[in-house]
């Protein structure tokens, strides 16, 4: 997982920036402080980066398309061969997504 960091310290800021006058000598400690509780809350959550989303969006659309490509191949064999009813049509509806919970 990566995340700019950029938006780490920006964010940082913000919180460091909204503090009373009278605390603004330990900004540099809270700056600090809420950056790393802000990395680690994130880690926690697995993100990804959009790159990588979209890469694997990417991958999943040319998977999809050679799946098409194949059960169409599948099908004209069967009927090439006689056997086009005798198989059970998984094609025809969509795979259900994997739930993780």
């Amino acid at each position: 997982m990566m995340i700019d960091p950029k938006s780490f310290d920006d964010l940082a800021k913000r919180f460091t920036e909204a503090l009373p006058p009278s605390f603004r000598q330990f900004q540099t400690d809270m700056e600090k402080n809420v950056h790393a509780a802000l990395q680690a809350t994130f880690a926690k959550l697995e993100l990804v980066t959009r790159e990588e989303f979209e890469v694997q969006q990417g991958v999943l659309a040319r998977t999809r398309a050679k799946l098409e490509e194949l059960e169409k191949q599948v099908a004209e064999l069967e009927a090439k061969a006689g056997g086009g009813s005798k198989r059970r049509k998984t094609a025809d509806k969509p795979a259900e997504p994997e739930s993780d919970g």
